[in-house]
């Protein structure tokens, strides 16, 4: 099976006066679909830096990036604006809502630039926000809602798109325990109905609720390992294949 995101190579440089920052430095990394993948290092790792190329939010200084079999390192930016609109869906840790607009209103707005009707676009919006638990918050704006319910909001806008793809930077770092282990639920369940799911966490916790753990460190892999603990508790015969 072709991986969804082929990356071989892939470096980024800033350029910071007479002061060259090396965020990547030679990334490979192979993604199948449906995988849930968590992206962890420290401050200054790469891992935020690899999430954007990832969302074809920013390009690479070098290497390959393949998405569905398409080079997307040599886009332009309107071939990459289609991209994020059509290939993937973004939850941030802020949430980024428009204060002023309802919950239906923030969901609905990534299909204005799809250009659905107005009809369309709130049915959707609706159905969505109801798969989160938000059936009853259509009208209510991001000050009448807490953290959690904000947060899920976001998903909800992430997913009314329809991508294969969602990307999650850090989207339980303004959360408590408790609302963190109900966000993580609806990854798992976004993840089961056959999305593929890649999640940036500093946090061993969060990181723990994927499938496979990819440690960045200096603009490079330290490692790239299947999370042994979901293997086991996914699958009931695991303890019959034990030597």
């Amino acid at each position: 099976m072709a991986a969804v995101i082929d990356i071989n190579d892939l470096t980024k440089t800033y350029d910071m006066g007479q002061t060259k920052v090396h965020a990547l430095r030679g990334i490979d990394l192979q993604i199948q679909t449906n995988e849930y993948v968590a992206l962890m290092g420290p401050s200054g790792s790469g891992k935020s830096t690899l999430m954007n190329l990832l969302g074809c939010l920013d390009t690479p200084t070098s290497g390959r990036y393949l998405l569905d079999g398409k080079d997307v390192s040599m886009m332009d930016d309107t071939e990459l604006a289609n991209i994020r609109n059509e290939k993937i869906g973004f939850v941030f840790q802020t949430f980024n809502l428009l204060p002023r607009q309802t919950t239906l209103e923030n969901v609905a707005l990534p299909l204005v630039y799809a250009g659905l009707a107005k009809r369309e676009r709130q049915q959707r919006a609706a159905e969505v926000l109801d798969s989160v638990g938000l059936g009853d918050r259509l009208d209510h704006r991001p000050n009448e809602l807490s953290g959690g319910q904000r947060q899920r909001v976001a998903i909800a806008r992430a997913l009314v798109n329809r991508p294969a793809i969602i990307l999650a930077d850090e989207p339980t770092g303004n959360l408590d325990t408790k609302t963190s282990i109900e966000i993580m639920e609806i990854f798992e369940d976004i993840q089961r109905r056959g999305n593929t799911v890649i999640l940036v966490t500093h946090e061993p916790d969060i990181a723990e609720h994927a499938h496979r753990i990819v440690r960045l460190r200096d603009g490079e892999t330290e490692s790239d390992e299947p999370n042994e603990h979901i293997i086991r508790a996914s699958d009931p015969t695991h303890r019959y294949n034990q030597t």
